[in-house]
């Protein structure tokens, strides 16, 4: 009998049986007439015995995964930062992190006699002598803002639909320390090269270190080894961007891709998605086969960015000089939220027993990461809210969690107005503007924007709802208009599906948390903590009934549907 058959008859347990001792023990004529295994075979027996293949492979291989477009947002960032790496393995062998001063003499000719360190100088040597080089490290650069983004829009995408509740709190946590990490990644890479334009930021972010009261001396001459621009930035960046960052990164990225094969991929309401039941397509051949071909189509996206489309040219800007700076100079992106609030934020000193302490850079140095940490720690604050200790695979339709929404929108207004005053010059000179009045109007925005940003997305999701119950209630508007009888015009409605209504009403629509009588039946006043009274209210506020619209109980569908009340 061969394995096969001994897994047929003797279940998980027959796969232990070696080929040949069932052959012993169970001999028959077709398996004495059966051919011997293969080497492939025998191999994967081989490793099956060792490392359990089969039995791993057998109970996630037909794993089902549902499908939608924006879960290809998490594949766009997964694909962009294995290209990282293969481009990154490629320019590690050819830069050189010195800042070891030497006079260029190569194949740019423009800068011929002039002096660079050698970190700049093996950058232009990349870019201008190496087979392939200038292309890599355009990709390398542009699917770095391509990892960036898609780590910024699938948390988007996460944190709208709500899919960060438990069981998923730890993941949407390694995914916030991803993005952080994926940011400091950026901004090491983006100095290595030693250009005047990324020597501006070094400068930046050395007075930035610079205002980090008491320490900040200290740190700055540890990291640049002196004054700045010292003599061991480039050499002490490089192994972070290289080694340390991208192996914690991608650790990381493998207990998440671990915990979402563990925990189940969520999915959007409809027919048949249930908490425990899951519609989609199986990973093994479906799955893998759009995955495959998606990774390639990124690849091929990235590759044709970094062919056609010019970024950082490193030799238009010249080799780093502490006594120059480039005009326009503008950091990628990801990193013109903290830019803005430097560059709009008021000029503020004050002096302590002696020491200056610089508010102007400090403050908002030091609100950035708390920004980012209040981002991190919602999901907890969420589930203290509600109290909810249940698991969700199925998401929440932004509209049906209006405040949360909310939040969501505002944040990106922030971000949005803090990214205009990170790069004022740049809005000032292209659309003739007075950088003064960006300014203004960045310090006044990040304030007001977000507020409105927040009030008239809660309304636009509560306008959704009330859109929704009435789809329910009364079906789709056809647009056919019919007069009755008695001369009275009306426009016929369309019933909706089932699918349709089960999708539009699946949601729950718990009461919010509250605290319970204060006075119990024999007249004893409990103690009430403040933690409890202001969980409540949040409660109230997020889930309370100013922030959804009631969804169509079954009797109020069945009164309007039914007999006269029947849509036309």
């Amino acid at each position: 009998m061969g394995d096969d058959g001994a897994r047929r008859v003797y279940g998980d347990g027959g796969r232990q049986v070696h080929d040949d001792g069932a052959r012993r023990m169970y001999g028959t004529a077709s398996a004495r007439r059966r051919p011997p295994a293969g080497k492939g075979e025998k191999l994967a027996d081989w490793a099956d015995g060792r490392l359990g293949l089969y039995g791993l492979a057998k109970a996630n291989m037909r794993k089902v995964f549902p499908d939608h477009w924006s879960f290809m947002l998490g594949e766009v960032t997964l694909y962009s930062f294995i290209v990282l790496i293969l481009t990154g393995v490629y320019l590690t062998l050819f830069f050189e992190p010195s800042m070891q001063e030497v006079v260029y003499q190569g194949s740019y000719t423009e800068l011929n006699g002039v002096l660079m360190s050698r970190a700049f100088e093996s950058t232009l040597d990349i870019s201008f002598d190496v087979r392939g080089g200038l292309l890599m490290r355009q990709i390398h650069h542009w699917a770095a803002l391509v990892f960036i983004t898609g780590m910024m829009v699938h948390m988007m995408r996460v944190f709208f639909t709500g899919a960060f509740r438990k069981p998923r709190e730890l993941n949407w946590v390694f995914g916030w320390t991803l993005l952080m990490l994926g940011i400091i990644t950026g901004l090491t890479g983006y100095s290595l090269p030693d250009d005047l334009l990324s020597g501006t930021g070094l400068r930046f972010a050395h007075g930035a270190i610079l205002s980090i009261p008491i320490v900040g001396t200290y740190v700055a001459f540890f990291l640049f080894g002196g004054e700045f621009p010292g003599d061991d930035i480039i050499s002490r960046l490089f192994p972070v961007h290289v080694l340390l960052l991208p192996g914690i990164m991608l650790g990381l990225v493998t207990v998440h891709l671990i915990l979402v094969f563990h925990h189940k991929h969520t999915q959007f309401p409809g027919p048949g998605r249930k908490e425990r039941s899951v519609v989609g397509m199986p990973f093994l051949p479906v799955y893998m086969a759009k995955a495959g071909g998606f990774f390639f189509l990124v690849f091929g996206v990235l590759t044709i960015m970094g062919a056609i489309a010019q970024i950082n040219p490193v030799w238009a800007f010249g080799p780093y000089r502490p006594d120059l700076v480039t005009t326009g100079a503008q950091p990628d992106w990801y990193l013109g939220f903290s830019e803005g609030l430097i560059r709009v934020m008021p000029g503020w000193e004050i002096n302590l027993w002696g020491h200056t302490l610089v508010l102007g850079v400090f403050i908002p140095f030091a609100l950035f990461p708390l920004v980012m940490l209040a981002i991190g720690v919602y999901p907890f604050i969420e589930a203290w809210i509600t109290g909810d200790k249940r698991e969700h695979h199925i998401l929440d339709r932004p509209r049906n969690a209006p405040v949360r929404t909310g939040l969501g929108v505002a944040w990106l207004t922030l971000y949005a107005v803090l990214l205009i005053g990170g790069g004022n010059d740049i809005v000032a000179t292209h659309l003739h503007l007075s950088i003064n009045v960006i300014t203004w109007f960045v310090r006044i925005g990040a304030f007001v924007l977000p507020v409105v940003a927040f009030i008239v997305t809660k309304k636009i999701c509560m306008g959704l709802q009330r859109r929704d119950r009435d789809k329910v209630l009364h079906g789709r508007e056809t647009g056919t208009i019919k007069r009755l009888p008695n001369g009275e015009y009306i426009e016929v409605h369309e019933s909706l599906s089932q699918a349709e209504l089960f999708t539009l009403t699946q949601h729950e629509q718990r009461p919010p948390y509250a605290m319970g009588p204060v006075v119990d039946a024999g007249g004893v006043r409990r103690k009430v903590r403040r933690s409890e009274r202001l969980r409540a209210r949040l409660a109230k506020a997020m889930f309370g009934p100013d922030a959804r619209v009631e969804k169509p109980t079954v009797e109020e569908y069945r009164e309007i549907t039914s007999g006269d009340h029947q849509p036309h």
